[in-house]
């Protein structure tokens, strides 16, 4: 996956450790993206030996799968959490930033009795 996915597959990671039994419409419903999306990463998360998808063998829904992430995909997951929140850090910062920007221009643009709904 590259840096652009690592939201989705820090994501599904996160998902599928919760609940391995989640279906790929469960999962296309909770991440906001399309079922053939999911079921892209899911099989491209495979691929790298990070998920393992094991049908379930005595269930009605012969269709069902669990997905469980291996010791490598663990490993991933690590590493793509460190990389998630590295970047939510530096948007927070950002962020962080510019509103204080915007406070100081609010405060020059609106009369002292206004200010009280800038806090």
């Amino acid at each position: 996956m590259t840096e652009l996915d690592d939201d989705i597959a820090y994501e599904l990671f996160k998902n599928l450790e919760q609940d391995p039994h989640l279906s790929q419409r469960a999962l296309s419903r909770t991440l906001g993206i399309s079922l053939g999306k999911v079921n892209y990463c899911l099989k491209a998360l495979a691929a790298k030996g990070w998920v393992k998808a094991e049908n379930f063998k005595k269930s009605s829904n012969k269709l069902g799968y669990a997905y469980i992430l291996t010791p490598s995909g663990l490993e991933a997951k690590a590493r793509i959490t460190a990389r998630f929140l590295r970047c939510k850090m530096d948007e927070y910062e950002k962020l962080k930033t510019e509103i204080e920007t915007l406070r100081r221009e609010v405060e020059k643009q609106t009369p002292n009795n206004e200010r009280r709904f800038v806090d």
